[in-house]
């Protein structure tokens, strides 16, 4: 799987003022497009996807693509759940990977991230720990059966061995519709966003920048 990372550029090693990153405003996705599709006719790739593009990014691409995208790769967890968007992709066939899936906590510390809304750490969610107790699962084990089971791939990271096979014992027990709806009403929609590339200082002013920008 080969992927654009982020639908926005900036110019390698050059800053603006204010220290901010010089933006490349020839970001043009139809011609990185054509060149990933390149990727794929020339055998250098078996599948070819977009990562944190909005709708109207991705729209762009399979009205003009000869080879259409199959994976798209966005943060999506308990507060960020983007409904809109991945129901967007799975009629489109495209399959939708969560990436900081149980809340990125050793990111968002390193980097100085954070939801924008007063939330609660996901494993410590009340919500979350009353149905990992029902079903005698962890927090963690529970967040990720809530992604997986509305069909979308989870991708956490662990470097812990004994997390990395919990993580992976999540398909012999099944969230009933009392538990899935309990946690789908934790959704605190763009304010539940951690990952907003404000490390790329000045990024919000890219034209293609995908997010919302008054949350």
């Amino acid at each position: 799987m080969y992927l654009v990372h982020t639908p926005f550029s900036v110019i390698p090693g050059d800053t603006a003022a204010l220290g901010n990153m010089k933006i490349d405003v020839s970001t043009d996705h139809l011609a990185i497009w054509e060149m990933m599709e390149k990727q794929v006719t020339d055998g250098r790739a078996k599948a070819i996807g977009l990562s944190n593009f909005n709708i109207r990014q991705i729209q762009r691409v399979l009205d003009n693509c000869k080879i259409k995208p199959d994976n798209l790769q966005i943060e999506n967890h308990l507060y960020l759940q983007q409904p809109e968007l991945v129901e967007f992709c799975k009629s489109n066939d495209i399959v939708v990977t969560a990436y900081s899936c149980l809340g990125a906590k050793g990111g968002r510390e390193l980097m100085g991230m954070n939801w924008t809304k007063d939330l609660p750490e996901m494993m410590e969610n009340e919500v979350v720990l009353n149905i990992a107790e029902k079903h005698g699962k962890t927090p963690a084990q529970v967040l990720l059966r809530f992604i997986v089971q509305k069909g979308i791939v989870v991708i956490p990271k662990s470097t812990n061995p004994q997390r990395l096979a919990l993580n992976i014992e999540i398909f012999d027990f099944e969230l009933d519709e009392q538990d899935m709806e309990a946690m789908i009403g934790q959704d605190a929609g763009e304010g539940g966003r951690i990952i907003w590339f404000l490390f790329f200082t000045g990024i919000t002013d890219h034209p293609e920048y995908p997010f919302e920008k008054s949350v």
